[in-house]
This record gives structure tokens, C-alpha cells and sequence, in this order.
């Protein structure tokens, strides 16, 4: 029975990732298909293109993003968010997705830059946490402390999660890319990165054996 169970694992190994990547390519791909109803009638195809929908949304994107760089294109879309923000659960709602998209697609060399582990909610337990920012204003001179502002994702959506200030000396930093850490969250600790075991004579603790 354990070596069935073994085979059966096996192959769900192999099919799940499979059946999920190709569920959601067909996803967003049935939905950038119907980008294709922007264009005027004439010259819609008659039948359906392959590929045709994804080019449209990403031309569709990048034109969005050169007017919404100018000044007539930021005056338009503050009065679209002026409007949303006046609509009780839209505004909650479109908020929450604006603000994590900016800090996903900043710029920033700080947010979401770095991997690391915190003794959280207790002493002895470690928590993954993502950095967010070394500069936290008002709490630093508060604290009189060095602190980071970390965001601690939950599983297995790492979207949602909550913020904690920690002293920067109470935060070890993980040489594990975020791409590695957020497939350790979302697989519920099953997905391990691999690591360089050579470090291992420079930490205090040793590695377990094998």
C-alpha cells in the first residue's frame, strides 16, 4: 500500500502542476481574447486568431500607460479613483488592489527586495516575511530602534497577510530569492529552495543530516 500510495503521489506530481498551469493560461487567455472586442466591427476577424487577443491587451496596456503618464492622463484617472472612493464596498476593494500592485511593481530597491526570517508570534518560532521598508518614519523615532517594516504573507495566498515593525538586529536574512519564498508559502512548506550547503560552516547551527 505505501508503494501505491508512493506511485499515486508520484503522478499527481507530474499532472496537478500541469492541469493547473494550463487552466490558468486558458484563463487569462480567454480573457485577453476578448480584447479583441475593442476593435470596431470591420475589422474584427471572422475567425478567432490565436495570440491575436494577448497582443491587442498588451498594446491596449502600454497605451494606457503612456496617457496615464501625462498630465491630462493623471487628471482623468484621479477623477475615475475620486469616483471609485465614493462607492462604499468598490472603494475598500479597488484600494486594496491598487495599493499591493504598487508595491509589487515599485521601483523600489527596498520593498519586496529581501527574504527574512523573524521570531514570530513567539520566541523560538520562525516566520517568512517579506522586507517592505527600512524607512518607517514616525514608528523609528517613536521605537528609538532601528526597524524594517515587514509583510507576512498567509497561506497558501500569499497576497493576503499583515504588517509587523521589527528590530533590524531580530531579523536574519535568507539568501533564498522572494520568487523561492512565495512558492514556499503558496505549497504550504512542501516546495523547499534549494540551498548552498557550503555555507553551512559559518552558521551556529548545523545542518540536518540526510
Amino acid at each position: 500500500m505505501k508503494r501505491i500510495r508512493r506511485y499515486l503521489i508520484a503522478g499527481l506530481l507530474v499532472w496537478l502542476p500541469l492541469y493547473v498551469t494550463y487552466t490558468l493560461v486558458k484563463f487569462f487567455g480567454g480573457l485577453m481574447d476578448r480584447s479583441i472586442r475593442f476593435l470596431p466591427d470591420n475589422l474584427q476577424p471572422a475567425e478567432p486568431i490565436p495570440g491575436l487577443g494577448v497582443v491587442i491587451t498588451i498594446v491596449l496596456i502600454f497605451i494606457t500607460g503612456i496617457l496615464t503618464a501625462n498630465l491630462v492622463g493623471r487628471k482623468i484617472v484621479g477623477g475615475w479613483e475620486s469616483l471609485l472612493e465614493r462607492i462604499p464596498f468598490v472603494r475598500s476593494i479597488y484600494s486594496a488592489s491598487k495599493n499591493f500592485a504598487e508595491i509589487v511593481f515599485s521601483d523600489s530597491d527596498v520593498a519586496f527586495s529581501k527574504v527574512l526570517l523573524v521570531e514570530y508570534p513567539r520566541k523560538g518560532l520562525y516566520t517568512l516575511t517579506f522586507q517592505t521598508a527600512t524607512e518607517v518614519g514616525e514608528i523609528q523615532a517613536r521605537t528609538g530602534q532601528d526597524v524594517v517594516a515587514c509583510f507576512v504573507p498567509t497561506t497558501p495566498n500569499p497576497t493576503s497577510g499583515f504588517i509587523i515593525v521589527v528590530p533590524k538586529e531580530d531579523t536574519i536574512e535568507l539568501d533564498m530569492e522572494v520568487e523561492e519564498a512565495v512558492k514556499l508559502v503558496m505549497s504550504l512548506g512542501v516546495v523547499v529552495p534549494t540551498w548552498n550547503k557550503q555555507q553551512t560552516a559559518e552558521l551556529p547551527l548545523k545542518m540536518p543530516t540526510e
